[in-house]
């Protein structure tokens, strides 16, 4: 696995580093389209709709539309937000964990200390396992604050995305209100069908089987050679060549450049272990 963020986790005047990763993966199945009549790769293609050029993704910017007018935001408005490089996960509260309701979780990252010793790491965690209370943080995560939950997952600390709760949805469904009578009878025999399923949750017995049938359907075709070469789904376009090889050119001098420009905007790394500074909890 590799880390998508470096940083700190902060409570009071500890500072806990850490390296986090993807928790989870998706299994389903990739596909691309073609054209039905000669399996040719389908190529969408970013047009400007004013000038009819093509455009590179180093020359798009993102726009807001509210009332008729356009706002357009640069990477530079973006960069020049608080939260858009801060390599902080803060805890603002520790609460009881059957508070953290489940429609807010979102994504989920494997913290792994990333200190010369894993001290405070294994402080925070057992912490946690002994007041069994979830911390809720807030951190910035691809130019963007979010808020999260810190709790332990056998001996790794784990951060959950939560939503906000402004995106929640209220709902008022008129069937739930409902005066319908429930009988003694039906809440027995419901309960009786409740023990005939009830058991310990195994998520490994559990399999996609939808995927499953459509790897062998997959690998069925191959071994019956219904295929068509890879590079002849491509086709050739001799007189696009250069200017293929141009915006590759043009897309490594801009790596190249947002590199140096971010290893000269590189924030200090913190130290692990006790914070020197005067931040109050």
């Amino acid at each position: 696995m590799r880390a998508i963020w470096t940083g700190a986790i902060t409570f009071g005047l500890v500072n806990v580093p850490v390296k986090a990763y993807s928790a989870v993966e998706d299994h389903d199945i990739s596909f691309h389209q073609v054209h039905d009549a000669d399996g040719g790769r389908i190529r969408y293609e970013r047009r400007c709709e004013v000038c009819g050029k093509k455009v590179e993704y180093k020359n798009i910017d993102k726009a807001y539309e509210e009332d008729d007018k356009t706002v357009i935001m640069t990477d530079e408005d973006f960069e020049s937000l608080p939260e858009s490089d801060n390599d902080e996960i803060e805890v603002v509260q520790f609460v009881p964990s059957n508070q953290v309701d489940p429609i807010m979780l979102e994504n989920t990252y494997y913290l792994e200390p990333a200190g010369k010793s894993p001290k405070s790491y294994l402080l925070l965690r057992q912490t946690l396992e002994k007041t069994d209370r979830t911390a809720i943080v807030t951190f910035a995560l691809r130019h963007k604050t979010r808020l999260g939950a810190l709790r332990v997952r056998g001996k790794v600390l784990v951060l959950q995305g939560l939503l906000w709760a402004d995106e929640v949805r209220d709902v008022d469904f008129k069937g739930t209100k409902s005066r319908a009578k429930i009988s003694d009878k039906e809440l027995e025999l419901a309960g009786a069908l409740v023990d005939q399923f009830a058991s310990d949750f195994t998520p490994e017995k559990f399999e996609d089987d939808y995927q499953i049938e459509l790897r062998k359907l997959i690998d069925a075709k191959l071994e019956a050679g219904d295929t068509i070469d890879t590079e002849a789904t491509f086709g050739e376009h001799p007189e696009d060549e250069s200017a293929d090889e141009a915006e590759v050119v043009d897309l490594m001098e801009a790596l190249k450049a947002s590199l140096d420009k971010k290893r000269g905007t590189k924030k200090p790394a913190k130290k692990s272990g006790t914070k020197k500074s005067s931040k109050s909890a």
